[in-house]
């Protein structure tokens, strides 16, 4: 579970090797990839977990076994999470330096060692077993898979945008950013070449686009946070009374209210003296942090609802400036990134895409159908099934833009401001850290 942040010792070693399989994944390894998870079962769960185990799956080729009951892993997943390269194959002396040496003398059979792009028919599809438990017939093509938000960001990134007045029209595809927003979030934006991005995962050759080099930045926290954060107020109970009654959710009832009592000034401009740092579970990109903790300054003794409110408006907005932060990462190191194509649960929240597109500064654009992971997997399929001959020509095809978001430009030298503030609170966790562990 990518969430699990266990093996913080295992992932600690994996690093200190600063073995050059690293450099593909920002140059620190994450806590939430497969090789500390793997070594921490090795370390722990011993016999009862690791001598036994046949196979280690991601999620995605433990589903696509289950249905066909082949055992080829997808490019995507090996790859982004398990230090596997499209051109060369697993790396020996990576394995055998972190202590997973046992990987190597099976030649891999256990996680991996029949390696198949996305969207490549699996076996002879449904097995009648799974066809059963599905409902569906046997024989159905079955696509090698893409991780979750991988497939979301096939699902949006490929849109035909003409005709919604978008400076990316006239623009490659490389210049979109998807944004992938749910529990946490993604930021996968490609390439034609490799782009080093520090703190931000890959460049993966064809993990996501076939031929385009994916870079994978990322918030651990997003929606979770903002659940956090909302549920854990004083003046929850009543929001929960309030919405229920008028059969709203409590997110869509909160945007109300702050329309509310922002009177005549814009709604953003609430929080002027209130600011949080989103790291409530360490930071995945750009800082590659998993140590940092979540801030907020400018609380009050006030605990009504409307104080619920504009914190609520205030982590929305920390999320946003976060995806600023990772944004310009990615530009320093050579991405050239003019359009947001966001998609997820978040994605539904109003206030979440207006944040987006203020506070980047960058139209954002909403896949007409919400549930573009959907969209994603069924590219794959159509691929699989022989639909269509190539990945790019189910993308052009089967990706349509729903609504397009405009930033309020007037707004741009508020959210500037918001901006430095951001970049001022992690600057000031570091150094209480420093006093903190000054001897």
């Amino acid at each position: 579970m990518w969430l699990d942040h266990r093996a913080v010792s295992q992932v600690n070693r994996i690093n200190e090797t600063k073995h050059s399989v690293l450099q593909y994944v920002g140059g620190v390894m994450s806590v939430e990839m497969q090789a500390p998870k793997l070594l921490w079962l090795k370390e722990n769960l011993r016999e009862t977990c690791w001598d036994k185990a046949g196979h280690f799956f991601d999620l995605p080729d433990f589903l696509s076994w289950k249905a066909t009951g082949v055992t080829a892993r997808s490019l995507c997943s090996l790859v982004c999470k398990w230090t596997y390269s499209a051109e060369k194959g697993w790396d020996d002396s990576f394995w055998k330096m972190v202590g997973l040496e046992d990987f190597v003398a099976d030649n891999y059979s256990k996680i991996g060692n029949q390696v198949l792009p996305p969207g490549a028919s699996l076996g002879n599809g449904l097995t009648p077993e799974a066809a059963r438990d599905l409902g569906l017939l046997p024989g159905i093509a079955v696509a090698a898979s893409l991780i979750d938000a991988h497939a979301g960001g096939l699902g949006v990134i490929g849109a035909d945008v003409r005709g919604h007045g978008l400076v990316c029209e006239g623009q490659p595809v490389t210049s979109r950013l998807a944004v992938i927003c749910g529990t946490s979030s993604c930021h996968m934006g490609i390439s034609k070449d490799p782009i080093f991005v520090p703190g931000v995962w890959g460049p993966y050759f064809s993990a996501m686009v076939p031929g385009f080099w994916l870079n994978e930045g990322g918030q651990s926290v997003t929606g979770k946070l903002i659940d956090h954060m909302v549920q854990g107020h004083a003046a929850f109970p009543e929001l929960q009374a309030k919405a229920t009654a008028r059969c709203q959710s409590v997110y869509a009832y909160l945007n109300s209210h702050l329309d509310l009592i922002k009177k005549a000034q814009p709604v953003g401009f609430l929080t002027v003296d209130l600011h949080v740092w989103p790291d409530f579970h360490g930071n995945r990109s750009p800082l590659a942090d998993l140590t940092l903790k979540g801030m907020v300054t400018g609380l009050t003794l006030s605990q009504d609802l409307d104080d619920l409110a504009i914190l609520y408006l205030a982590t929305v907005q920390a999320i946003a400036l976060g995806t600023r932060f990772i944004k310009e990462a990615m530009e320093a190191a050579g991405h050239s990134i003019s359009t947001l194509f966001l998609c997820g649960g978040l994605s539904k929240n109003p206030l979440f895409v207006q944040m987006h597109a203020d506070i980047t500064g960058m139209p954002v654009v909403l896949s007409q159908e919400v549930e573009s992971v959907l969209v994603g997997a069924a590219i794959l399929g159509a691929c699989a099934s022989g639909d269509f001959a190539s990945v790019q020509e189910a993308m052009a095809k089967m990706s349509k833009v729903g609504k397009v978001v405009f930033p309020r430009q007037e707004d741009k030298k508020y959210y500037d401001k918001k901006y430095q503030v951001f970049l001022k609170l992690v600057e000031h966790q570091m150094e209480y850290l420093a006093i903190m562990n000054d001897d």
